[in-house]
Order: C-alpha cells, then structure tokens, then sequence
C-alpha cells in the first residue's frame, strides 16, 4: 500500500478520535457555538491561524504563484491585513456587544442590531457562499489524494467530507480549537521545511530565476513572474478590497471572536495570527515558483504543491509536507463547516423555524446539519471549477453584501435597516449585473466584485444622512 497515503489515513483518524473524545466534555449549544467563552489568546491564535491557512492559502495560492509568480503573495497578505484590523479594531469592539447581549453567531448580532428579516436574507445568500467555500475545501484535500496515491477526485472528496464532519459533529467549535492545535504544529513544521527543500530542488534562486526564465522565454513576461503587480494591478486592487475586509467580518471568524475571554485574549491572539498569515504567505508563493520552475506542463495547476510535496523532497520531509498540506485543508474545513451549520441551524432553523428550541434541541438539530452538509458540499465539491474560484464566489458574495452594514452598525448608531437592505441588495446586483451584461468585468481599474464593494459602502454612507436610524 502507498506509505504516503498510510501517514495521511493514519493521521485522519487521529483527528477523528481527538474530535469524538473532546466532543463527549461539549454539553450545551454554548460549549459547541463559542467554547463558553473560555479561548486564551494562545488558544485563539491557534483556531484563527488553522482556519486562515486553508485550501486557498495553499493549495489555491501555490497555484497562483505557479501561474503568477511573486504577485501571488497578494492573496494571503491582503488576508493577512484584515487579520490586523480585527484585532484592535473590530473584535473587541463585536466581543463586547456579543457578550452584552449573549449572541453566539454573526446573524445574532444582525438580528440584534437590525432586524430578523434582515438576518434571514444575509444568513441564507452567505450559506449558499459557504457552501461553495466548504466545497473548495474538500476539493483541496481531493488532489492531494490524488497526486498521493491516485484517489480518484470523487472519492477524495468523500474521504475529506467524512474525516472534517465526524471530527467537528462531536465537539463543536471546542474540539475544532483543540484538534487545530496539532494540525497548526504540522503545517507550520511542513511548510518551513518543504520550502527550501524545494528551492535547493531548482539549483536555488539563481536556478529558479534561470529555469522560470527558460520556460517563459519573453523578457516582459519573466519581468512580470518576478513583480509584485505581475497578476495585474486591477487584480490585486479587488484582492484588497475583498479580502481584507473579508476577514474582518468572516462569520466564522467573528465566532471565534466571540469566545475570547476577554479583549485583551483577542488583541494578542489576532495580531498574532495576522503577522503570522503575512510572513507564511512567502511560503507558498516560493513552492509554486519552484513547482513551474521544475514542472512546467502541469495541466492543472492546483497540482502544483502536492506535486512538488511529493517529488522534490526525500520521502520522510516529504510525508511530513504531505500531511501539512492536508491539516492546512482539514483546519479550515472545519472552520467553513462552522460557519455553515452554525448559520442553518442558530440564524435560521432557531429563529424562523422553531424558536422554541431548547439548548439541548438546538445542540443536536447542529449536529445533524453538520452532517446534512457534509453530504451536500460532497455533490458541489464534484462540480467546481477549481479552489480559487470557490473562493472568490464566497469572499465577494460575503464582502459585497456583509461589509458595509456589519462595519457601518458596529461603530454608528445611525446606521438603519433600511439602509443595511438597500447597501445590500444595490452591492449583489451590481456584481451580477455587471458579470451578466458586461462580460464580467468591472468598471476601469476596479473589477465586478470591487464596483461591488465600493457602491455598498456608498449606499451604506450616504443612508446615514437620508434615513438614519431612529435609535440614535
């Protein structure tokens, strides 16, 4: 049997043994949703940092730099951004009012600030977004099987379903915190050691400068690979206004948030989950360009980490590597699933369908959604295109329609339901509008999801003024 996919199998079941047997301590919806509010900022580093380096910051962005080059840093530096601005701006400023108030998700506190109505729509548009993100996830873990062990896609897929959904079922956000800590320890270990293994592979820099321009050839083009704009200004401008604030308003990373013990675990926490997130971002970017460096006919470029995992290092780094890239999968997953059956069952299931649930309903109906979908994101994992574009569908379909009336009613009261709808509605049909009749572009240096942004802000603001709250 393949050693490299004995190591994975055997690690997988070790996440689900530690998940079950910390799930069997969760007694209660608080304990499963935000950890009785008990995370230190060790522990909630930890859970961020696992949860930021996914499927897209690894898998997704390796093959980006294999295409792109240096500029595909862009990607987990703008992430890496907002990380910063969560930590000394926004979640302490969130923790707060959730602590007040008792919320357990992000549709809480919309609900609180706004309105139920207004929940229901944002909670529902940001689980079909999920779903598409959660799908990107197991796609990930999919081609690492198959550059592994040749797995077939769909059966990588159910294996990666199967391991993320048993582990987190059992415990919640509590056994997801405590399982990242070992998959946090394997990717960091892995990737810092893959990386200049892979590097030494090409004959160093000099020989990665030298291949890379070999295979390209044109000298504007071997310019571009090894810019900072070499993917297009335009590119890395909607990579900042949908990232960064993405992850300052993450569903998922707001829960989190919320179980900080105090402001001070979320200040220390953050940062460092931030710095760390702009410093790994090299490790990736170097992998892809050593990957096209030394395989320059990948079909698919998303193989291009599992690919060079596997050939460019002795089996022992490499298996190690191999495993990383899969905690790095597994660790957001679970996160992604958090937001996804946290969303079905607290914002929409308990507040329009049975608000009479008690804790205990509440705990199991979770648990069965997290089951239902891990199943469903099985079937839609199967039909998308690639990680990046399972990306981008839920961070522009979360920053467009979440951005503006989160971050307006968190800092001012004047902020009202009229607005947050409209800022909502006018951001979303501006994007489809403009992918649907303008060949997807957008409008001069700004693309379809940055026109997006940038007109929700503006509604946001300028309602403010037209109808402001009548709280304030």
């Amino acid at each position: 049997m393949n050693l490299y996919l004995i190591v994975i199998i055997g690690y997988a079941l070790f996440l689900i043994l530690l998940g079950y047997t910390i799930g069997k301590h969760v007694k209660g919806a608080s304990d499963f949703f935000v950890g009785s509010r008990s995370f230190s900022w060790q522990l909630l580093f930890t859970t961020l940092i696992a949860a930021n380096i996914g499927a897209g910051s690894t898998v997704g962005v390796t093959g980006l730099a294999y295409r792109y080059g240096v500029s595909s840093w862009w990607w987990i530096g703008c992430s890496g951004l907002g990380s910063l601005i969560l930590a000394y701006i926004v979640g302490p400023a969130v923790w707060r009012v959730a602590k007040k108030q008792n919320l357990f998700t992000m549709g809480d506190y919309l609900d609180y600030r706004y309105s139920p109505a207004f929940r229901g729509v944002t909670s529902t548009m940001m689980a079909i977004g999920t779903l598409a993100l959660f799908s990107g996830q197991l796609l990930g873990i999919a081609w690492i099987l198959n550059i592994v062990a040749e797995v077939p896609k769909v059966y990588g897929i159910i294996i990666a379903a199967v391991v993320v959904t048993l582990y987190f079922s059992s415990g919640g956000l509590k056994s997801a915190a405590i399982v990242n800590i070992i998959e946090l320890a394997v990717i960091l270990a892995g990737f810092c050691i893959a990386a200049p293994f892979a590097l030494q592979y090409v004959g160093g820099v000099e020989g990665l400068h030298r291949q890379v321009a070999a295979h390209l050839q044109d000298p504007a083009a071997i310019d571009a690979y090894f810019s900072w704009n070499g993917m297009g200004n335009s590119t890395i401008l909607g990579y900042f206004l949908m990232l960064t604030p993405a992850f300052c308003i993450s569903p998922g990373l707001i829960g989190k948030v919320y179980s900080a013990r105090d402001e001070q675990a979320i200040r220390w926490g953050t940062l460092l989950n931030g710095i760390v997130q702009l410093l790994f971002a090299f490790l990736p970017m170097l992998i892809g360009m050593c990957a096209f460096a030394a395989f320059p006919d990948l079909g698919n470029q998303e193989l291009a980490l599992p690919k060079a995992m596997r050939e460019m290092m002795p089996f022992g780094i490499s298996a190690l590597a191999l495993s990383a890239i899969f905690a790095a999968e597994v660790s957001t997953c679970d996160t992604v699933l958090y937001m996804l059956a946290t969303s079905l069952s607290k914002d929409l299931y308990k507040t329009f369908i049975r608000p009479q649930a008690t804790d205990e309903e509440l705990l199991r109906m979770t648990r069965k959604i997290t089951v239902a979908c891990g199943l469903i994101g099985i079937f839609v994992a199967y039909y998308m295109a690639n990680i990046i574009s399972a990306m981008a569908i839920f961070y522009s379909l979360m920053t467009v329609c979440l951005a503006a009336p989160f971050l307006f009613g968190l800092f001012t009261r004047k902020a009202s339901v009229r607005g947050a709808f409209l800022s909502a509605i006018i951001g979303v049909a501006l994007v489809m509008g403009l992918r649907l009749f303008n060949g997807g572009k957008g409008i001069g240096i700004l693309n379809a999801t940055s026109c997006g942004i940038l007109a929700a802000a503006l509604v946001m603001l300028l309602s403010l003024w037209i109808f402001p709250s009548k709280e304030d």
